[in-house]
C-alpha cells in the first residue's frame, strides 16, 4: 500500500487556484506504465482510425484486466477519505483525472501533456490573437477556449465579434456554450482566472481535456486529412516535375527547330571572308552552343527516368508527355539535328576551297586578259592602215613579211585566248559571284580576236595583191624576225609562268612544282644560246650594212621585236627565276608546317579515340558488375565521372589543334583515321553514358529504399539478371526474361506472363531493363496508397456525405493543399447536392488515373 501521507507533499492550494500533486513514484502508476498489456493497447489506440472511441474501449479493457489493482486502489482511497486527509484525497482525485481523462491523450506519440498542448496549438493556429504556448497565461483572455469551440462547432460562436480586451466576457461565453451545447460542466470561474497572475495549470489542463474528449471524433478527420495531405503532396511534386520536363523539352525542341534550318542552309557566300565567318560561327556552335544542349538532353532523360520511378513508387500511372515531347520525339529531333549538322562543316570547307580556287582562277583570268589586251592594243589600227598603197616594192615585200610575222605572232596568241575562255568557262561552272563582268571581258576579248582574224586575213589579201611587185627582201631581217618572234613568245610565256600563282595542299604537290621549276631552269642554257644566235643575226645585218655602206631606214621592217627588248626580257626572266625559287621554298616551308600540324593532331587524336572507347567499355562493365553496395557503386561511378570530366582539357587542346588545321586550310590528314567530329560525338556519348549509368544506380537506390529491398535481395536480383543477360547489354528480350522469372520460382502461363510483360514493358519495346525487373519483384508486396483509401479519408472530412464543401476543405487541410483541391474538384451533381458541393470521389480517382500532362 502506498503511503499517501508522505511528508514531501506540498499545499493543495496556491496562487488562487487548486494545486493538485500526485506521488511520482506511485506503485500503481508505475505498474500501469510498465504493464506490457497496457503498452500494447496504447499502440492500438495510436494506430486506430478512431482514437477517441478506441481509447474509451481501451480503458474499459484495461480496468477489467487489472481489476485487482483497481480494487486495491479504491480500498486505499476509501481509508484516506474516512481519515479526513484532504491533501491526500485531492491528490488521489488528480491521479484519477490524470489517469482517465488526460493520460490517454497522445498526438504524434508525444506525452499526454505535450500531446494535449500540440492538439490545442494545431486547432487554434488559424485564429488571430491566439497563441497557445502553455496551460496557464495563454488561456487568460478566453480567446483560446472560444477558438477551440469555433473550430469544431462554428455555428455556436461568432468569433469575429470577440475582443481581446474583454477576457471575462470571452471566458463566460466559452464556459456557457460548453455547458449548454457540449455537456462540459463549468469547472472554472472567469473572474478567478482573470484576477490571477498565473492561473492554475492543472485546473486548466483538466478543463481543456474535456474539450479534447468532446471533440475526439475530429481526430478521425485529422487522420484522414493527414493521409490526404500526403497524397496531394506527392501529386503536387509529380506535377511540378512534369511541368519542368515539359518546359525543358519544349525549350530543347524549340532550339533544335531553330538550329536545323541554319544547318540545312547551304546557300554559299560570295567571298572567302564571308565563308570563313560561317566556319567560325559553326565552330562557336559546336564548342559553345551545342555542348550545353547535349547536357540538357541528357538531364531531360535523367529527369524523365527519375519521374517515372517516383510515379511507380507512389502507385501512380506512368507519365505521358504531351504530343511531340516524348523522349523518343526529342531523340528523333536530335537525330535530325545531327543529320543536318553532318556534312555542314565539310560543305563549308569545300565552299572555302571552291572560293579559293575561284579567287585563284579569277586572278589568273585577269592577268592573262591584261597581258592579251596589252598585246592587242593598237593591232586593229595597224591592220587597217593603208601604208602599202604608197610603199615601194621593197617596202611592200617588207610589209608582207612583217604581216607574216604578225600572223605567226597571232597564231602563237591563240593558245592564250583559249586559256582565257577556258578559265572564264570554269568560273561560270563554279558559280563565281562576279561571272557577269568576267563573261563581258571574255566576250570582248573573243570578239576582238575574231575581228583581228578578219582584219589579218583582209590585210594579207591586200598585201598579196601587190606581192608580185615585191621582190627584194632582206633575208637576214626575215630570219631574225622568224626566230625572234617565237623566242620572244617563249620569254613572255616563261615570265608569265614564273609569275603564275599557285595553290597546293600538301608537300607532294609543292615538291612537284619545285621539280618542274628545276626542269625549266635546266632549259635556260639552250635558250641563252638561241638568244645569242638571234642577236648574231642582227649583228650580221649591221656588219653587212656597214661593209656595203648601206644606210638602214630604221628598225627591222619584219618585226617590232628589237634586240634591246629581247635582252630586257631575258634579264627579267633571270630576275624572276630566283624569285620563283623563293616563293616555292616558302610554300614548301608552309606545307611542312601543315604536315607538322597534321602529325600533332593525329598523335593526340590517336590517343584520345582509344581512350574514349576504353572508357565506354569500362562503363558498360561497371553497369552490370556487383562490386559493393549501391552507394559504393554510386560513389565509384561519380569518381569515375569526375576523372572523365578532368580529361576535358585534352579535348579542348585537340579542338585548338583542329582549329589551327582549319585555319591553315588543311583538308586531309593521312596520319589518323579520327576526325574531330568523330571524337566530339564519342566524347558527348561518353558523358551521356556515365550520367545515365549514375541515374540508373540512383533510381535503384530510390527503389530499394522505397520498396524496403535489402542489399542482399538487390544483390540476388542483380546476379539473376546478369546470368540471363546473355549479351551483357543491361537489357534482355522477352524469352530471356521469361527464363529469369521461372528461375525465381514463378510458374508462368501465357496469360500471366503477358500481364507481367505489360507491367515491365508498357511500351512493347521487347526489352526489359534491370530497373523494371526490381520494380516488378517488389511492387506487389509494397503498401501504397490507393484511390479507395483517399476516398475514405475525404468521406471522414465530409462527415459521411457524398460531397465536400470548400469551407470543410479549408478547415481541415493546410491552405495550399485546400486550394489545390478546390481548384481541381468538379462540382458534385448527385441528388443530395447543395450549392458549392464538390465531388471528392472523381477527384480521388483522377489522382491515380491518367495524367493531364
Amino acid at each position: 500500500m502506498v503511503d499517501y501521507h508522505a511528508t514531501n507533499n506540498q499545499s493543495l492550494y496556491s496562487a488562487g487556484g487548486p494545486q493538485i500533486y500526485m506521488e511520482q513514484e506511485n506503485d500503481w502508476d508505475r505498474d500501469l506504465l510498465l504493464d506490457p498489456a497496457w503498452e500494447k493497447q496504447q499502440r492500438k489506440v495510436r494506430a486506430s482510425e478512431s482514437p477517441g472511441a478506441a481509447a474509451g474501449a481501451l480503458y474499459l479493457i484495461y480496468l477489467f484486466s487489472n481489476l485487482v489493482n483497481v480494487l486495491n486502489f479504491c480500498v486505499s482511497a476509501f481509508v484516506e477519505i474516512v481519515d479526513g486527509n484532504a491533501k491526500m484525497t485531492l491528490g488521489m482525485i488528480w491521479t484519477i483525472i490524470l489517469r482517465f481523462a488526460i493520460q490517454d491523450i497522445s498526438v504524434e506519440e508525444t506525452s499526454a501533456k505535450e500531446g494535449l498542448l500540440l492538439w490545442c496549438q494545431r486547432k487554434t493556429a488559424p485564429y488571430k490573437n491566439v497563441n497557445v504556448q502553455n496551460f496557464h497565461i495563454s488561456w487568460k483572455d478566453g480567446l483560446a477556449f472560444n477558438a477551440l469551440i469555433h473550430r469544431h462547432r462554428p455555428e455556436l460562436i461568432d468569433y469575429d465579434k470577440l475582443r481581446k480586451d474583454d477576457p471575462v466576457t470571452n471566458l463566460n461565453n466559452a464556459f456557457e456554450v460548453a455547458e449548454r451545447y457540449l455537456d462540459i460542466p463549468k469547472m472554472l470561474d472567469a473572474e478567478d482566472i482573470v484576477g490571477t497572475l498565473r492561473p492554475d495549470e492543472k485546473a486548466i489542463m483538466t478543463y481543456v481535456s474535456c474539450f479534447y474528449h468532446a471533440f475526439s471524433g475530429a481526430q478521425k478527420a485529422e487522420t484522414a486529412a493527414n493521409r490526404i495531405c500526403k497524397v496531394l503532396a506527392v501529386n503536387q511534386e509529380n506535377e511540378h516535375l512534369m511541368e519542368d520536363y515539359e518546359k525543358l523539352a519544349s525549350d530543347l525542341l524549340e532550339w533544335i527547330r531553330r538550329t536545323i534550318p541554319w544547318l540545312e542552309n547551304r546557300a554559299p557566300e560570295k567571298t572567302m571572308t564571308e565563308m570563313q565567318q560561317k566556319l567560325e560561327d559553326f565552330r562557336d556552335y559546336r564548342r559553345v552552343h551545342k555542348p550545353p544542349k547535349v547536357q540538357e538532353k541528357c538531364q531531360l532523360e535523367i529527369n524523365f527516368n527519375t519521374l517515372q520511378t517516383k510515379l511507380r513508387l507512389s502507385n501512380r500511372p506512368a507519365f505521358m508527355p504531351s504530343e511531340g515531347r516524348m523522349v523518343s520525339d526529342i531523340n528523333g529531333a536530335w537525330h535530325k539535328l545531327e543529320g543536318a549538322e553532318k556534312g555542314y562543316e565539310e560543305w563549308l570547307l569545300n565552299e572555302i576551297r571552291r572560293l579559293e580556287r575561284l579567287d585563284h582562277l579569277a586572278e589568273k583570268f585577269r592577268q592573262k586578259a591584261a597581258i592579251h589586251e596589252s598585246w592587242t592594243d593598237g593591232k586593229e589600227a595597224m591592220l587597217t592602215q593603208k601604208d602599202y598603197e604608197t610603199a615601194s616594192l621593197s617596202e611592200i615585200k617588207a610589209l608582207l613579211k612583217k604581216h607574216e610575222a604578225f600572223e605567226s605572232d597571232l597564231a602563237a596568241h591563240q593558245d592564250r585566248v583559249e586559256q582565257i575562255a577556258a578559265i572564264a568557262q570554269e568560273l561560270n561552272e563554279l558559280d563565281y559571284y562576279d561571272s557577269p563582268s568576267v563573261n563581258a571581258r571574255c566576250q570582248k576579248i573573243c570578239e576582238q580576236w575574231d575581228a583581228l582574224g578578219s582584219l589579218t586575213q583582209s590585210r594579207r589579201e591586200s598585201l598579196e595583191r601587190t606581192e608580185k611587185q615585191l621582190e627584194s627582201i632582206d633575208e637576214l631581217y626575215l630570219e631574225y624576225a622568224k626566230r625572234a618572234a617565237p623566242f620572244n613568245n617563249w620569254m613572255e610565256g616563261a615570265m608569265e609562268d614564273l609569275q603564275d600563282m599557285f595553290i597546293v595542299h600538301n608537300i607532294e604537290e609543292i615538291q612537284g612544282l619545285i621539280t618542274a621549276h628545276d626542269q625549266f631552269k635546266s632549259t635556260l642554257p639552250e635558250a641563252n644560246k638561241e638568244r645569242e644566235a638571234i642577236q648574231a643575226i642582227q649583228a650580221e645585218v649591221q656588219k653587212i650594212a656597214q661593209y656595203n655602206g648601206i644606210k638602214l631606214a630604221g628598225n627591222n621592217p619584219y618585226t617590232t621585236i628589237t634586240p634591246q627588248s629581247i635582252d630586257k626580257k631575258w634579264e627579267k626572266v633571270q630576275q624572276l627565276v630566283p624569285q620563283r625559287d623563293q616563293a616555292l621554298q616558302e610554300e614548301l616551308a608552309r606545307q611542312q608546317s601543315n604536315d607538322h600540324l597534321r602529325r600533332q593532331f593525329a598523335n593526340q587524336a590517336n590517343m584520345i579515340g582509344p581512350w574514349i572507347q576504353n572508357k565506354m567499355e569500362e562503363i558498360g562493365r561497371i553497369s552490370i558488375e556487383m562490386n559493393g553496395t549501391l552507394e559504393d557503386q554510386l560513389t565509384h561511378l561519380r569518381q569515375y565521372e569526375q576523372s572523365i570530366i578532368e580529361y576535358k582539357p585534352n579535348i579542348d587542346q585537340l579542338e585548338g589543334d583542329h582549329q589551327l588545321i582549319q585555319e591553315a586550310l588543311i583538308f586531309d590528314n593521312k596520319y589518323t583515321a579520327y576526325t574531330m567530329e568523330h571524337l566530339r560525338v564519342g566524347w558527348e556519348q561518353l558523358l551521356t553514358t556515365i550520367a545515365r549509368t549514375i541515374n540508373e544506380i540512383e533510381n535503384q537506390i530510390l527503389t530499394r529504399d522505397a520498396k524496403g529491398i535489402s542489399q542482399e535481395q538487390l544483390h540476388e536480383y542483380r546476379t539473376s539478371f546478369n546470368h540471363f543477360d546473355k549479351k551483357r547489354t543491361g537489357i534482355m528480350d522477352s524469352d530471356d526474361f521469361r527464363a529469369l522469372l521461372i528461375s525465381t520460382g514463378n510458374s508462368l502461363g501465357d496469360a500471366e506472363f503477358g500481364r507481367i510483360m505489360g507491367i515491365v514493358d508498357p511500351n512493347n519495346s521487347g526489352a526489359v531493363t534491370f530497373q523494371a525487373f526490381i520494380d516488378f519483384m517488389s511492387r506487389e508486396t509494397t503498401d501504397t496508397d490507393t484511390a479507395d483509401q483517399v476516398i475514405a479519408s475525404f468521406k471522414i472530412l465530409a462527415g459521411d456525405k457524398n460531397y465536400i464543401t470548400a469551407e470543410e476543405l479549408r478547415r481541415e487541410l493546410p491552405p495550399d493543399q485546400a486550394e489545390y483541391c478546390i481548384a481541381r474538384m468538379a462540382p458534385y451533381t448527385g441528388p443530395d447536392a447543395v450549392p458549392g458541393a464538390l465531388d471528392y470521389m472523381s477527384f480521388s480517382t483522377a489522382l491515380y488515373g491518367e495524367s493531364d500532362l
